[in-house]
């Protein structure tokens, strides 16, 4: 595979797709080829098969896994599960955007494929691949004294952040494959937790899946693994956890604010006596627009302390993270986010539900 292009097929066109996917695979043309596209849309599927001069065009993602490609991105909004097993089964490498799966058993089914096939998996966790979460790394071993993480989450709606893209949508779709769509996704949810509280079950599929897992995965490449859950409370209104790394406590709340005005925002702090670090995220939709680093330290016998704020690169995580999936199958190694990487965000996402539903802290299994 070195010095070739890894020639895609990319399976839904939608907003992510659109939006970041296309555009950076596109920049990115001396290590991909867009070889072929899907989308249940032929309206879609025509406008975006225009716009990056792609002549295959499917509404059936099983045609598209016939032709002859080496790598497939799973980009669609329901379970990806069906197209990453069959696209592995292909022997074909897989970029899965998140959540991998809507369960654990869902998300193991697909790493068996990828396994028996021998092909790499790779989840879309951008944020693991921003510059300034690189640089925070390099910053924690002189957090000897650790004492506290908090994450905040302040998901705001996001038309207004992708209203200036050209976008394509599509009113074209038959609705009878949507309602099976929303049915097989709906009964996917049932299988992975113990309730049919629809509030809980949306709080599931559209909060914990859909955003918290991002927090989830960055904490947990930053600090490792938790071994308990000692909180967690879901409502309309937002999620908040109590994770313990240890005996460093990790507070997560994520704030559903997608009601009100545009001002998404998300911070990760990082708190020991004598040091304090802040990643401060932009929307996730506005391509490169740089993560801030705050650092923080002072004497602890006066009053003197100080602070930077860095802007570490202007360098597109979901850019970044391409080229961690080309460089994966053109060494033939594993990527930073892998399959295992997303199932265990999977798994997290359903304990958080089993803890609210008992209302009782849980020991976490080791991985």
């Amino acid at each position: 595979m070195a010095n070739r292009r890894v020639r895609v097929g990319v399976v839904g066109c939608g907003l992510v797709a659109q939006v970041m996917h296309l555009h950076y695979l596109r920049e990115l043309a001396d290590r991909f080829e867009i070889a072929a596209i899907c989308d249940l849309s032929p309206t879609v599927l025509e406008r975006v098969g225009q716009e990056y001069g792609v002549a295959r065009r499917f509404t059936d993602w099983r045609q598209l896994l016939a032709e002859p490609l080496d790598a497939v991105l799973v980009l669609t909004s329901g379970s990806h599960a069906p197209i990453a097993i069959a696209a592995a089964e292909a022997r074909r490498h897989v970029f899965i955007e998140k959540p991998i799966a809507l369960s654990e058993t869902e998300g193991r089914e697909i790493i068996e494929a990828g396994r028996k096939a021998g092909v790499h998996l790779m989840v879309g966790y951008m944020k693991r691949y921003d510059p300034a979460v690189e640089r925070m790394r390099e910053e924690l071993p002189a957090f000897t004294d650790l004492r506290g993480v908090i994450t905040t989450t302040l998901e705001s709606p996001f038309r207004p952040y992708v209203s200036h893209y050209p976008l394509v949508t599509g009113t074209d779709v038959d609705p009878a494959a949507l309602r099976s769509l929303q049915a097989d996704d709906d009964r996917r949810v049932g299988l992975a937790i113990p309730t049919e509280d629809p509030l809980v079950r949306r709080v599931y599929r559209r909060f914990l899946l859909d955003s918290l897992v991002h927090d989830l995965n960055l904490v947990r490449g930053l600090l490792g693994e938790p071994d308990h859950l000692e909180y967690a409370r879901l409502a309309e209104e937002g999620v908040v956890a109590v994770f313990a790394f240890g005996k460093v406590r990790c507070v997560m709340h994520w704030v559903n604010l997608m009601d009100g005005m545009a001002r998404y925002r998300q911070e990760f702090a990082f708190y020991s006596p004598s040091r304090r670090a802040t990643l401060v995220f932009p929307s996730p939709f506005l391509r490169s627009m740089p993560t801030q680093l705050v650092l923080e330290a002072g004497a602890s016998d006066g009053s003197r302390a100080w602070q930077t704020v860095e802007t570490v690169s202007y360098e597109e995580a979901f850019k970044r993270e391409l080229v961690e999936f080309y460089d994966c199958i053109a060494a033939d190694r594993e990527p930073r986010t892998t399959a295992a990487d997303g199932v265990r965000d999977v798994a997290l996402c359903q304990a958080l539900v089993t803890a609210h539903l008992n209302g009782a802290a849980m020991a976490l299994p080791a991985t």
